[in-house]
């Protein structure tokens, strides 16, 4: 008893690209089908459509059973039509072959219709639905969707953000105008997304293991680092309290005038900082690093250099008086240039000390520490 492996083209695009007379059975007929439907559209889904008859028929073959792999293509551009001419195609087959059952592969929703048509000639087994992967229709955004939910990590960084965004919409709305409630879930879901994008999950999370492993190995640097936020603390305080008092000054000379009170408290906090790892270095006993070395100094320089253009532009508003030294006084460029020649003056400092002491050792600096005191 022979199994029918019927490839169904209810648009008759098979028919129309290849001009072959329908219905064509047997596994050479289809293969040349197959050549003659590429070559006149690569891209229809058609196409996947007769490889897989071909498919299913090798199959059954290959498990002993006797398999006719077919094509029906309709022969009209009407729906009666069309369905006509694909009945009267079926009939052709069971006169030829009386299958025992058949397996229907077709390609979309359109051709699935016909299933009706074939049950009422020859009992079906099986219909086996062609879905191209690349396709550019629905179909390929099914399985785009469903490898999207099925990767827990993409659905924790969108769905999740957008999810709760969704849920605070209506609230908002009730409390806030439809401006302040779209610029709140917009300022949501982007710090969601910075959030994940830019790793500092993974920064938070291991947090707590680095905390704990510098209270454990006694690291100096830890009581720096809480010195080093109190003072930027402080030096954030002075600079509002700077800059509200100036009344009503326009908005960015306030923020300059923040810069200018605030700079040399924030660099005493970065250098604070960078001291305790500095020290930290050293008590490791595994020599200083120039990197580490050279971090207090590329700070206090870059303060210097801030401060001295934030001075700049405070004078040239006359918001500071002109710096007097004994009875002449300064013009604002001339501290300008006192300012920034500081700054290269304490980062050449501190690339010299690098290079000289970075690449030693503690021990080495103690031993010429004593040498130099035998001497």
């Amino acid at each position: 008893m022979t199994t029918l492996v019927i490839c169904i083209d209810r648009s008759g695009a098979i028919g129309r690209a290849t001009n072959v007379p329908m219905p064509v059975a047997g596994w050479e007929a289809v293969r040349s089908l197959v050549t003659d439907a590429g070559l006149s559209d690569p891209e229809d889904a058609s196409v996947n459509c007769l490889l897989e008859s071909l498919r299913v028929a090798r199959d059954l073959r290959d498990e002993r059973e006797e398999a006719v792999v077919a094509v029906v293509s309709a022969e009209s551009d009407t729906a009666v039509g069309a369905d006509r001419s694909i009945a009267a195609q079926l009939d052709d087959l069971v006169d030829r072959y009386d299958p025992r059952a058949a397996i229907v592969v077709v390609d979309s929703a359109e051709d699935e219709q016909v299933l009706p048509i074939v049950e009422s000639r020859m009992p079906v087994d099986s219909v086996d639905r062609v879905v191209v992967r690349q396709a550019r229709d629905i179909e390929s955004t099914y399985y785009l969707l469903k490898q999207f939910l099925a990767d827990e990590q993409l659905r924790s960084t969108i769905l999740v953000p957008f999810g709760i965004a969704l849920l605070l919409v209506p609230a908002l709305f009730a409390w806030f105008s439809a401006g302040e409630a779209v610029a709140g879930v917009a300022g949501l879901l982007g710090a969601a997304l910075l959030y994940k994008g830019l790793a500092i999950d993974r920064f938070v999370a291991g947090m707590p293991e680095r905390v704990r492993e510098a209270l454990y190995a006694g690291q100096v640097s830890i009581v720096t680092y809480v010195v080093a936020g109190g003072l930027a603390l402080v030096g954030g305080f002075f600079g509002v309290l700077s800059a509200s008092d100036l009344g009503e000054a326009p908005e960015l000379v306030e923020a300059v005038e923040f810069v200018y009170a605030a700079v040399p408290w924030f660099a005493v906090a970065g250098v604070t900082a960078a001291v305790g790892r500095l020290l930290d270095e050293l008590i490791r006993d595994e020599g200083i690093r120039t990197p580490y070395l050279n971090l207090p100094f590329v700070i206090a320089a870059v303060a210097l250099v801030v401060r001295g253009f934030a001075g700049y532009f405070l004078a040239q508003e006359a918001i500071h008086e002109p710096f007097e030294m004994g009875a002449v006084a300064v013009t604002p460029v001339q501290q300008l240039a006192a300012f920034i020649v500081g700054g290269i003056v304490v980062s050449l400092v501190g690339v010299k000390l690098a290079s000289d002491v970075g690449t030693e050792t503690l021990e080495d600096v103690i031993d010429a520490e004593r040498e130099t005191d035998g001497e």
